[in-house]
């Protein structure tokens, strides 16, 4: 009997559950929030917390074992310097899953998959988007003044210019093979 062997398997063999949960984890890492089914987002929980554990003590033996599920020096990379110190002060709960509804198809159930410390995009101010306001408009004032002047000069150059490409054919035939006639040997007779 399976007493306390919780695992979502998946309905996969091992393989290829393993590689599922990798690319769950590499798409969490790159996004920072998924849409995915409820079952493999409740198994890729656990994996996540562990990796973004690994990554809060920062050494190379630590790097290391990351790789070793991530398989990508890059995602490790961001892994350790820019989501684990976000979590510096969490011992868990990196991951919130939020559940969606079911898909229409198969009618599975979805959810959301996403870091609870997402990246911080800086607000802008009343004066910075005054500022971006006006750069815009000086931009199109400035496009449509040039608009004109390029007309003028487009149509000026735009007379049909007369050319008269000569066509030469070179004709280059095959070199013969040593069994160039064969297939006319043995092919069959057709009635035509």
């Amino acid at each position: 009997m399976r007493h306390k062997n919780k695992r979502y398997q998946l309905n996969r063999f091992t393989s290829w559950h393993k590689a599922t949960l990798k690319g769950l984890v590499r798409s969490i890492l790159t996004y920072e929030h998924i849409t995915t089914t409820l079952n493999k987002a409740k198994a890729v929980r656990p994996l996540m917390e562990k990796l973004i554990t690994l990554a809060k003590n920062n050494n190379l033996a630590h790097k290391r074992r990351a790789f070793k599920i991530l398989g990508d020096h890059n995602l490790v990379k961001l892994l350790f310097e820019d989501i684990a110190p976000r979590f510096s002060a969490k011992t868990s709960g990196f991951l919130r899953i939020i559940k969606l509804g079911f898909r229409r198809g198969d009618n599975a159930a979805m959810a959301i998959l996403e870091l609870t410390e997402l990246k911080s995009k800086p607000k802008k101010t009343k004066k910075e988007k005054k500022k971006d306001e006006t750069v815009k408009e000086e931009k199109t004032s400035a496009a449509s003044q040039e608009k004109p002047s390029t007309e003028k000069e487009t149509k000026k150059e735009a007379k049909p210019e007369i050319r008269v490409k000569e066509k030469t054919r070179e004709t280059k035939q095959p070199k013969k093979k040593f069994f160039w006639g064969i297939k006319n040997v043995f092919k069959k007779e057709r009635n035509t």
